[in-house]
């Protein structure tokens, strides 16, 4: 929202900010740009746009420090934005690849270079004078199709990103709420430059599915529990785990549905439930990818076998998210065995209490501390500072 806010044409309100890592990465970066942010509470900040050619080149490295959003929506930004900029972070960052965005960017005209032929930050990225592209994105992904649309507001004919299924589409919804042209046919989405100024936003952000996704969980989980959870995105992109979650018999409701900003957004009430075993494969894998090793600490717990598949993506995040789910949930008892893709469980099986290791990944951390509600004995989570994160 800092990012988008910071291409309107005047001031954007924006309130229920989430001071988590991420964010405030994002936060930092923008005001490098020459984009002052005035944070007005705890969870308030006005961002003072100055339009899409307002960005300055920052004297100093970008560090997006543990985001792989801020550094791939950056890159589209910069690239457009025809200035020069080097995007940085930590060494869990260093290990992300960057050139499923880079290769895009590259064909629209930007210099791009970075460790490894351009494929490990840091990026560096020399903007300007960009022509319009057809892009098949080679695997779903928002931060690349978002990189890609951003880039095409800056160029003076169409861009149109081809998708291989239904990523988040966030920057869609948004920019669209902005007056930008931005446009979904199906599969296709596509933007250019606006004739007009892009419009500010006043908006209170939704709960996020991906944080509520723990507690959701915890609940269908915990004996005798019920929980809802107040004004979250409830965005078809992002519900995959509730989805799945459904399938396995988890008794969950969504009320009080309304729109904000073009994102709909709801009560969810989640209650302890019997679980059964299924298959995860295809559109929804795309749908919940940030919840699977979330969804391998619920299936623990259900009857039957639960395969996850196509989910090669999640070799590719903060950690190998396949090798230390696995790795992990194995010391608390469960029978969890790794496939390319993704993965297999046996349940119902009863977990015990054991030390784990979250390998420095916040979503592990917190699917972890969900194992360790169900388990018998105490459990103890290493580093979980990265909870931090998010």
């Amino acid at each position: 929202l800092p990012i988008f806010g910071a291409l309107a044409a005047g001031d954007s309100r924006i309130r229920g900010f989430l001071r988590g890592g991420d964010c405030l990465a994002t936060v930092d970066c923008v005001r490098r740009l020459g984009i002052e942010i005035t944070e007005v509470g705890p969870d308030e900040m006005i961002v003072h746009g100055k339009g899409l050619h307002g960005w300055q080149e920052p004297q100093l490295p970008l560090d997006c420090v543990t985001s792989g959003t801020t550094m791939r929506l950056l890159a589209g930004l910069v690239a457009g934005a025809g200035i020069f900029a080097v995007l940085s972070g930590g060494p869990q960052l260093s290990r992300r690849p960057m050139a499923r965005v880079a290769e895009p960017l590259r064909q629209m005209g930007a210099i791009v270079l970075g460790r490894a032929g351009g494929k490990l930050p840091p990026l560096a990225i020399q903007g300007g004078n960009l022509r319009g592209i057809d892009y098949r994105l080679p695997v779903a992904s928002a931060q690349v199709k978002s990189a890609v649309l951003l880039a095409g507001l800056f160029t003076h004919d169409l861009t149109v990103v081809i998708e291989p299924g239904p990523s988040r589409d966030h920057t869609e919804r948004m920019l669209r709420a902005m007056g930008a042209p931005v446009r979904t046919m199906g599969v296709k989405v596509s933007s250019e430059a606006p004739t007009t100024p892009l419009q500010p936003l006043d908006l209170r952000v939704p709960a996020d599915m991906s944080s509520a996704a723990f507690l959701l969980a915890a609940a269908v989980l915990t004996p005798e529990s019920r929980v809802t959870l107040e004004s979250v995105g409830v965005n078809f992109t992002r519900c995959g785990l509730l989805d799945i979650l459904r399938a396995m018999g988890a008794e969950l409701t969504i009320s009080e549905e309304t729109e904000v900003s073009g994102e709909p957004v709801g009560h969810i009430t989640a209650q302890a439930s019997a679980l059964r075993g299924v298959t995860v494969a295809g559109e929804v894998v795309v749908r919940a990818i940030d919840e699977l090793p979330l969804l391998a600490v619920v299936a623990t717990q259900a009857a039957g076998a639960t395969l996850v598949r196509n989910a090669e993506e999640l070799r590719v995040k903060e950690t190998d998210r396949i090798g230390a789910v696995v790795m992990e949930l194995r010391k608390l008892g469960a029978q969890i065995e790794a496939r390319p893709d993704g993965f297999l469980i046996e349940g119902p099986t009863p977990l015990r209490g054991a030390r784990v290791d979250s390998h420095g990944d916040h979503r592990l951390a917190m699917a972890l501390c969900v194992a360790g509600l169900v388990a018998d004995g105490e459990t103890t989570v290493m580093d979980t500072d990265c909870i931090a994160d998010s």
